[in-house]
């Protein structure tokens, strides 16, 4: 096996969260007549309980795959045992591919993985993904739950569109990244996991753009005007914040009556919902990610508000939000049933962003600290406890590594929501030596969780209840909460 030849093969199963085990279709070529059934066919669980560790050996990882496909795929990376190849074509469909595709743009555009899946064929293909992986880093841990999204289609409250082209040279889209692509854009006017106003807002500003013949920013030449569209709409209050991010690459008279005209455009339109704001964002920088040097804000406000469980946020272009608010109320009320009664107990929130799950807590609780290094985030979670009226709620800027050597209070319990990395490998260690019986984690990266819970395990901990929370349907991502509680013996 050589790096560019091209191969085919069936996907056997999937590790999360795209990783693909394929096997090469010679591999069942040389079979004895124990491996075939009666009807003259291959007996595949004869082949692996015979040939385990051949089978293992002989599968080639190929990302973006479902189980059961056929595919032809080349070779990226010959190592011996550790193969990697890239998807070419899928041959034949797999029978889990039985749901209607509602998105005319899923073949090209990266952002979603499981449009020809049902709801649930897609649900509980995540949920045995994540349980096989905890499985492995836990084994004692029983995961059979997945709660349901209740808006499977059009749940985002964000979303950061690109502009770019499809094909170099090409017509300006404005969209998501082309699957497998760094630097193409695919034009999403019909995407399905926004609602009509992110569609709207979509269509006209790639018009608008389009028609005074403005160029987009290259990645590669770092030149050109237009780099991003960031719509954010709260689910109950309606209300919509739009952020054009462009370069400086244009004179300021030039760049007042542009940008002037887009304000006026989008104006002019009648949304379902209410523009709370819109405005204009400079970045420079060379990096391809959404931020600011600078904000001009055109009309209205820089926030919006939404409201989660009775609760009131205010949120503004970069604050962290559950990118679907139906949904994280499913995600809180899990958390809420897991953490059990904690009246007149001091809870830790690290990790606290801008203390949506602090606050939720609070009103059960004597006192919660909320611990987040951003401190634009902090400063939005004292102002939306203050917000809520909620007195009890009390936020610290800085590391969680550093800041628990700082808190003279001893919490009762501790609920982790860490990014994505999960948390650092000294702050474990210290947030076990608070040695509380109780504590929920709340994970959307399941491979950190799986990295984390052996060491929480290691010190006494065992995993009382854990669940998967879809929130993120179409899409490869998925929420995990599990609690731990405190038994003080460490395994032998």
């Amino acid at each position: 096996m050589k790096k560019n030849e091209i191969y085919e093969g069936f996907v056997e199963y999937l590790d999360f969260p795209n990783k693909g085990r394929v096997r090469l279709i010679n591999d069942n070529l040389n079979k004895s007549d124990k491996q075939i059934t009666n009807e003259g066919k291959i007996d595949n669980k004869k082949i692996e309980e015979e040939n385990n560790d051949q089978v293992k050996e002989n599968l080639i990882l190929v990302k973006n795959t479902i189980p059961g496909q056929k595919i032809r795929f080349k070779i990226k990376k010959a190592r011996k045992g550790r193969e990697e190849g890239i998807l070419m074509e899928v041959l034949e469909k797999s029978s889990l591919e039985n749901g209607i595709n509602k998105c005319p743009h899923f073949e090209k555009c990266g952002g979603c993985a499981y449009h020809t899946l049902s709801y649930q064929g897609q649900r509980d293909l995540k949920l045995q993904q994540v349980k096989k992986l905890l499985e492995k880093s836990c084994k004692d841990i029983e995961l059979d739950e997945i709660c349901d999204n209740p808006r499977p289609y059009e749940y985002r409250n964000k979303m950061e569109f690109s502009f770019g082209d499809e094909i170099k040279g090409g017509p300006l889209s404005l969209g998501m990244h082309k699957k497998g692509s760094f630097y193409d854009i695919v034009n999403v006017f019909d995407c399905q996991i926004v609602d009509e106003d992110y569609r709207k807002i979509l269509k006209l500003t790639q018009s608008y753009f389009e028609s005074k013949k403005i160029d987009f920013y290259h990645k590669m030449s770092h030149e050109g005007f237009l780099r991003h569209l960031l719509v954010r709409k709260a689910w109950r209050t309606n209300e919509i914040l739009i952020c054009l991010v462009t370069s400086s690459q244009i004179s300021q008279e030039s760049k007042k009556e542009l940008i002037d005209g887009y304000k006026e455009r989008i104006l002019e339109e009648n949304y379902q919902g209410t523009i709370a704001g819109i405005l204009h964002m400079i970045n420079d920088t060379m990096s391809d990610v959404v931020k600011a040097d600078s904000i001009d804000l055109l009309y209205g406000r820089d926030y919006f508000y939404e409201e989660i469980l009775g609760l009131k946020f205010k949120i503004s272009p970069f604050s962290f939000f559950q990118t679907n608010s139906a949904g994280a109320e499913v995600l809180y009320k899990k958390a809420m049933e897991f953490i059990g009664d904690i009246n007149n107990q001091v809870v830790f929130d690290l990790y606290s962003g801008t203390g949506t799950i602090a606050q939720i807590m609070a009103p059960q609780a004597k006192k919660v600290v909320g611990v987040e290094i951003v401190e634009e985030a902090v400063e939005a979670a004292k102002e939306n406890a203050k917000l809520n009226g909620l007195e009890n709620c009390h936020f610290i800027c800085g590391d969680v590594l550093k800041v628990v050597d700082e808190l003279e209070e001893k919490p009762d319990t501790i609920i982790l929501d860490p990014p994505r990395d999960g948390i650092h490998p000294k702050a474990i260690n210290k947030i076990i030596n608070f040695n509380v019986d109780n504590i929920l984690y709340i994970s959307c990266k399941p491979t950190s969780l799986a990295r984390d819970l052996p060491v929480f395990i290691e010190a006494g901990y065992r995993v009382k209840k854990a669940a998967c929370v879809e929130i993120f349907t179409w899409t490869r991502g998925i929420e995990t909460v599990v609690q731990l509680v405190n038994i003080g013996v460490k395994p032998d």
